[in-house]
């Protein structure tokens, strides 16, 4: 990975990102992958999830279908789907891509291997999710995962995104 003295993603001249940048959003990291060491591991900072409740919930996600997640999550068919801190900030570059990650991505935190794929270590909130479909919508993948079991702890201070900055989310429920 190269890091640029400029943003990697523009939006002067994009009408239709910097709208999407007004919408703001929870930041989760969704990872995916078996074993317990990081070899087969991937993951991807998403802020465009949409929760359906339901019998089951369902997750909504659109990835991006070149993404190292989008294969592994596709080909596992399951994941884990964690809501970050704002601690979490400078992870949620890494696993975006616009932060250096020397050793690989999974060492940027402590994540524990599940079934589910990689849990990490220090995320009040997760849930495990199965893939249900998916779809090609614009330039993504939209995954649709009904919700197998969540963990919602403490939630005081989660991580948004807006206008291509993180805010805190302030107290949740």
């Amino acid at each position: 990975m190269t890091i640029h003295s400029s943003h990697p993603f523009p939006t002067d001249d994009d009408p239709v990102r910097r709208l999407r940048g007004r919408l703001g959003g929870a930041v989760t990291l969704w990872t995916a992958g078996a074993g317990d060491v990081a070899r087969g591991w991937a993951g991807l900072t998403v802020t465009s999830v949409l929760l359906a409740h339901g019998e089951p919930a369902r997750l909504l996600a659109l990835l991006d279908p070149d993404s190292d997640l989008a294969e592994t999550l596709l080909e596992s068919g399951r994941g884990t789907v964690h809501l970050l801190a704002w601690a979490h900030r400078d992870l949620a570059d890494v696993f975006a891509g616009v932060a250096p990650a020397p050793g690989g991505m999974f060492r940027a935190a402590a994540f524990e291997p599940t079934p589910w794929g990689p849990r990490l270590t220090t995320a009040s909130a997760h849930t495990t999710v199965e893939v249900e479909s998916t779809t090609e919508v614009g330039w993504s993948v939209l995954v649709t995962c009904p919700v197998v079991d969540v963990v919602v702890g403490d939630a005081d201070d989660a991580l948004g995104h807006r206008r291509g900055r993180y805010v805190r989310l302030g107290s949740g429920a």
